[in-house]
């Protein structure tokens, strides 16, 4: 069980790796220095040089992501997303193919054999599972859920790709990957042998900082979706005075995220068991609000960014772990 613990341990550590990868393939604008998935560039070794690619590489690429975004249009409509899937198909930029740039290519590459190393990962989380199946079968089925929600994971990641990174589509890749992080926080949660909990705390004061953590997380997404527009037609200085609204909605919301983690920090003071729970929480949420300061006052800047994103989800992770312990709490004393 200790070893099974220490490889879910180490894979959710993996998944935080690959969302500071991620952020660092947002920021720097490397999203598309791959225009075809799981390849790049129609190779597993992407090339290092524009000579090493066809002279019609953009067309031929622009091509191959039609025919796959058709494709992505025709399982939304099955799923009533008939709109949508009309926008897709009809939405020329997503065809436009960027020149070719080794080092975003080499960027967006790293990026996907992080990805490939955490499928592995979790291929062995599930199978190291498979030998608590009879006495512990929650662990198998967790398990397995989080190989199929990898598995969708990258699926998704393909239309990501082929839609020229819609907005929407990264912000569904990255909700997915909340899911995963809780997931493999269960795991690691029902492998623990420390003590239950007794806490004074309400857990719906736990869960309403989870819901505004997940909501500042939306708006956040929005924002970037909003700078993503204003990066095209104006300087790095003006790009948050293009936002409009999103822009104060997500400053303004960050005092409601620090209020309510300040009173639930408060209420860990209190509980024993929980060690380093209240002050890693205050750290990752300022840490959050300073690196969005950051990016506020000093223009964007791209090493701060992935930061930002990284703090926001492991905080949730801590949060979700929180619960859970509290939970595990409730169920003992139910007993």
């Amino acid at each position: 069980m200790r070893s099974f613990r220490r490889l879910t341990i180490w894979t959710l550590v993996a998944v935080y790796v690959l969302i500071l990868v991620g952020g660092i393939v947002r920021s720097t604008g490397s999203g598309m220095g791959c225009p075809d998935w799981p390849r790049c560039f129609g190779n597993w070794v992407p090339p290092s040089s524009v000579n090493e690619l066809p002279e019609n590489y953009k067309e031929e690429y622009a091509a191959y992501r039609h025919e796959k975004n058709k494709k992505f249009a025709r399982y939304l409509s099955l799923m009533g997303m008939d709109e949508t899937a009309e926008a897709i198909l009809n939405d020329k930029s997503i065809l436009v193919e960027a020149d070719f740039n080794p080092v975003k290519t080499w960027i967006e590459y790293g990026n996907r054999i992080v990805g490939v190393t955490i499928g592995f990962l979790i291929i062995a989380v599930f199978i190291n599972s498979l030998k608590f199946r009879k006495v512990f079968p929650s662990l198998t089925w967790a398990a397995f859920a989080t190989l199929m929600l990898v598995i969708f994971q990258g699926w998704i990641g393909s239309f990501v790709v082929s839609t020229n990174l819609t907005p929407w589509t990264v912000t569904v890749h990255m909700l997915l990957a909340f899911v995963i992080i809780a997931l493999l926080a269960y795991l690691i949660d029902e492998t623990s042998d420390s003590e239950k909990i007794n806490s004074p705390i309400g857990k719906w004061w736990l869960f309403t900082c989870i819901a505004v953590l997940l909501v500042q997380t939306l708006l956040g997404t929005q924002l970037r979706e909003a700078v993503d527009v204003a990066a095209l037609k104006f300087t790095r200085d003006n790009w948050l005075a293009e936002t409009g609204d999103v822009f104060v909605k997500h400053r303004s919301f960050s005092w409601i995220v620090l209020i309510l983690h300040i009173g639930l920090i408060v209420n860990l003071k209190k509980t024993r068991g929980l060690k380093a729970f209240p002050l890693t929480l205050i750290l990752l949420i300022l840490g959050t609000i300073l690196t969005g300061v950051g990016l506020a006052y000093l223009s964007m800047p791209a090493v701060l960014q992935p930061v930002h994103l990284l703090l926001a989800t492991v905080t949730f992770g801590m949060q979700f772990l929180l619960l859970l312990k509290l939970k595990r709490k409730e169920k003992a004393l139910g007993a």
